[in-house]
């Protein structure tokens, strides 16, 4: 189930980050996830073994899953539609998407298209308010792979803090050849889109 993230925070920029990674993956399918109701929900309880474990997942009573199974509602309120849909698309495919991210991982590395506010640390005597850029930067391999940990809670570093690093290395440093001393924020998430 979404956790309750407050707009505007670093979780929120988290989150989003992470989402952008999750349509990315998505991107990769073979083949198109169930579409009706009940093919969905079955997909589900063949994925988390029992109705019970489905419901849970959903926010939903047990009941409902057994009569979305079984055919007996077909139609039911948009967020919980909505819950079904991602639910399923997040098990859709798992070998597929593993492929996709490991080749970015190992040799292809990701693009990020973003729109947020870029906050600096400098030497005494430059300026340090952030300020809103649109950019789209191809981050190499090691950045993919250090994404995806901190996608997955690895390492010490969240999301948004690697793409901060991959950004002020590439654009803002030039490879290392200008700005050295150097610290970028990358918070107030606007839009982001990676691929890979």
């Amino acid at each position: 189930m979404a956790r309750n993230i407050q707009p505007g925070t670093a979780d929120a920029d988290d989150a989003l980050v992470v989402d952008a990674i999750e349509r990315t993956a998505q991107e990769a399918f073979t083949a198109a996830p169930p579409k009706s109701l009940q093919a969905q929900v079955n997909f589900l309880v063949k994925q988390l073994k029992t109705t019970k474990a489905v419901a849970a997942e959903l926010g939903i009573s047990q009941r409902s899953v057994e009569r979305y199974r079984k055919g007996q509602r077909k139609n039911p309120p948009k967020n919980i539609a909505a819950r079904i849909e991602t639910a399923v698309r997040a098990r859709w495919q798992p070998r597929i998407r593993q492929r996709a991210k490991k080749r970015a991982a190992t040799s292809t590395g990701i693009t990020i298209e973003t729109r947020a506010t870029f906050g600096y640390r400098a030497p005494v005597g430059t300026t340090d308010e952030g300020r809103q850029r649109r950019l789209t930067i191809h981050l190499p391999a090691h950045y993919a792979r250090r994404l995806f940990d901190a996608q997955q809670g690895i390492g010490d570093q969240t999301p948004n803090e690697v793409i901060a690093d991959g950004i002020k290395e590439i654009y803002f440093q030039d490879g290392g050849h200008r700005a050295q001393d150097l610290e970028v924020e990358f918070t107030g998430i606007d839009y982001i889109d990676v691929s890979y």
